[in-house]
């Protein structure tokens, strides 16, 4: 193995704290990273890591090979950039890009494509789901997240803003009490989406006080999809972010409810890993990706 890539290997082991992540981060297989931690330890006559049932933490020594590591591959991946930048060299590379799933759909899929366009060396594979993936362990390279970000380790770039916006049919509105206060949510049927954890209640804010609705929902699913079409046909009123039913409030299918107490816009933001060395391509992709989010008409600057 290259002797870059062994000091790029032990990193990896050191940030992830697992044999199994570091390999899925560096898209080897784990039984070749593992003899690649074995070969090192054995090549430098000493223990760098402390194996435990739960997770692989690293000695003293570990420590501050790590560290020094670190800056080697910095200082390559400087070099290597400057060159790239300066000789025109073209893109190559394989890389993992994340994104929620209908934006990711809507939005981020174009951005990729016209990326691969532009770059016939690189390959990507596009990750799609609510979930919100850690970024180092999972091996991404360049992720695009709706809400604040909880990671340290990230650098982030905001490229504006969406909503919680309160939607509801024509259809639906016809039959139903009137809803003008959040306090009269409970006398109409909620279609929810539970795909995260956390109770089933609503938030809004008028003028810096905060009103909570908590609900029992006619309908719950883990699908957008399945929402956004129970909340078209009829079912009920459904609280969603404002890109997820752009086209239904323009075709006037869905109607947006109580917008003076909408709670405050989520930051849409374009984030990658900050504790590895940053390639040329993830840095080129994040800033066509950022380019390209920040020209959408559904963001707010």
């Amino acid at each position: 193995m290259d002797r870059l890539d062994e000091l790029a290997t032990f990193v990896a082991i050191v940030e992830v704290g697992s044999l199994v992540g570091a390999a899925k981060r560096l898209k080897r297989s784990p039984p070749a990273v593992t003899r690649a931690l074995a070969a090192l330890e054995e090549r430098v006559g000493r223990r760098l890591v402390e194996r435990t049932t739960r997770r692989l933490a690293p000695t003293d020594a570990g420590r501050h090979f790590a560290e020094r590591a670190r800056e080697l591959l910095n200082g390559y991946s400087t070099v290597m950039s400057r060159l790239v930048e300066t000789e025109g060299a073209p893109l190559h590379g394989i890389l993992r890009i994340a994104a929620p799933t209908i934006f990711g759909r809507r939005h981020v899929a174009p951005i990729v494509s016209s990326f691969l366009d532009a770059h016939p060396a690189i390959r990507i594979e596009l990750v799609m789901g609510e979930r919100s993936l850690d970024l180092i362990s999972e091996g991404i390279d360049v992720a695009v997240r709706i809400g604040q970000p909880r990671d340290s380790r990230l650098v982030v770039r905001s490229v504006g803003s969406v909503r919680r916006v309160l939607v509801a049919s024509p259809s639906y509105l016809r039959r139903q009490p009137e809803l003008r206060h959040p306090r009269d949510i409970p006398k109409h049927d909620v279609v929810f989406f539970s795909g995260f954890a956390g109770p089933t209640e609503l938030r809004f804010q008028n003028r810096g006080r905060l009103h909570t609705v908590r609900m029992m929902p006619r309908l719950m699913t883990t699908d957008l999809d399945t929402v956004i079409a129970a909340v078209t046909s009829g079912q009920g009123i459904a609280r969603l972010l404002s890109y997820q039913v752009e086209a239904e409030i323009s075709s006037g299918k869905l109607v947006r409810l109580l917008p003076a107490y909408e709670p405050p816009a989520v930051p849409v933001q374009v984030v990658i890993p900050g504790s590895r060395r940053t390639a040329p391509a993830v840095r080129a992709f994040a800033d066509h990706a950022a380019a390209s989010l920040r020209t959408l008409s559904i963001i707010r600057q």
